[in-house]
C-alpha cells in the first residue's frame, strides 16, 4: 500500500512553477499530506542573517497567499529556502525531510539544449523517492484554477523488472483514488515475427508469456474498483509508450527505473528520458530508494 505523507515541490518563484505547485496542492489535499515548498538561491544570495530572515518571511508570505489556510482542506505547508543549486539541493532536501514524493517543472527544450540535461533529469536520477515531472503544453489533470484532480486514466509502462513493480504499486494507488481506468503495457523490443503463426500448439510465444504477467501484476481486487486495461506491442519501448499515450487520452504514465544504475550514462537515450522529454502528459518517475534519516 502506497503511503504519501509529504510532498515536496520546488520553485523558482516563476508562473511554470506555480503550475508545478497547483499539482503538489492537487495530490497533498488528496493524500493529506504536508506540503513542503523549496526555493533555492545561490550561495552568495544572502549578505547577512537578516536579510536572509526578511526573504524567508517574504517567501513564507507568498506561500500563504496562494496556499490559504484559511480555506476548507488546504494541506499543511511549510517553505524552505536552501543556498544550493537545485540539482544537488532538492534531493538532499528530500532526504532530510523525509519527502514521499517530489512535484517539480520541467521545461521542453530544444534537442541542443536537452543534451545538457535538465533539472528535473538530475533530480530524477538522484532522489530518493518518485518524482512527478510536468511540462507546459502537454494534457494536465489540475486546473489552475480549481483543486479538482482529473486523473482519468493512469497508464503504467512495465518491463516486469521489480523497479517496474513499484510503478505498478503507485498506478494503483492512484487509479484507486480516482476512481480512474488502468492501463498496463510492455512493449517487446522486437516485432512480431511471422513465424510465430505456426508454431506448435503449447509453446508459448514472448507475446503470450508479457500477458500473462500484465494480468498477474494487478491483483484480483482491483478490478471491483477500477477497469484495467493490459497492451503488449512490439517495438521501441519509449516510441511505444509515446504512441500508446497519445492513443488512449492518458492522464499520467507511472515508469520504475533503476536505482543502483539510474545513472547520467543510464538515463542520457534512455526509456525514461525519453519519455519524460516526449510525453504527452505528466510522468511519475518511481524509485526504490527511501530516505535514510528522517525528520
Amino acid at each position: 500500500m502506497i503511503h504519501i505523507q509529504r510532498i515536496l515541490c520546488p520553485t523558482d518563484l516563476s508562473p511554470q512553477s506555480d503550475e508545478a505547485l497547483q499539482y503538489a496542492l492537487a495530490l497533498a489535499r488528496t493524500y493529506t499530506a504536508k506540503l513542503f515548498i523549496c526555493h533555492c538561491v545561490p550561495p552568495t544570495f544572502f549578505v547577512d542573517v537578516a536579510e536572509r530572515e526578511k526573504y524567508q518571511e517574504k517567501f513564507e508570505t507568498s506561500i500563504r497567499a496562494f496556499a490559504s489556510p484559511t480555506e476548507p482542506g488546504m494541506p499543511a505547508c511549510e517553505g524552505i529556502i536552501v543556498e544550493e543549486d537545485p540539482a544537488t539541493a532538492i534531493a538532499r532536501v528530500a532526504a532530510e525531510y523525509h519527502i514521499d514524493l517530489i512535484a517539480m517543472r520541467s521545461r521542453r527544450r530544444p534537442l541542443a539544449a536537452a543534451l545538457l540535461g535538465s533539472t528535473a533529469e538530475a533530480v530524477c536520477r538522484t532522489a530518493p523517492c518518485p518524482v512527478l515531472v510536468t511540462h507546459p503544453n502537454e494534457f494536465e489533470w489540475s486546473g489552475l484554477n480549481s483543486d479538482e484532480v482529473r486523473i482519468r486514466r493512469v497508464l503504467v509502462a512495465t518491463d516486469f523488472s521489480n523497479d517496474s513493480e513499484l510503478a505498478v504499486q503507485y498506478g494503483l494507488s492512484l487509479a484507486q483514488e480516482h476512481q480512474a481506468e488502468l492501463h498496463l503495457l510492455h512493449a517487446l523490443p522486437v516485432a512480431l515475427s511471422p513465424a510465430l503463426a505456426g508454431m506448435p500448439v503449447g509453446i508459448e510465444s514472448d507475446f503470450q508469456r508479457a500477458a500473462r504477467q500484465l494480468h498477474q501484476a494487478v491483483p484480483d481486487e482491483a478490478h471491483l474498483w477500477c477497469k484495467v486495461v493490459q497492451a503488449v506491442r512490439a517495438g521501441q519501448p519509449y516510441r511505444e509508450i509515446l504512441t500508446y499515450a497519445e492513443e488512449h487520452s492518458i492522464d499520467l504514465i507511472c515508469m520504475g527505473v533503476h536505482g543502483a544504475g539510474f545513472s547520467m550514462r543510464a538515463l542520457f537515450g534512455s526509456n525514461a528520458d525519453r519519455v519524460l522529454r516526449q510525453a504527452p502528459c505528466p510522468v511519475l518517475i518511481t524509485r526504490p530508494l527511501k530516505p535514510a534519516s528522517p525528520r
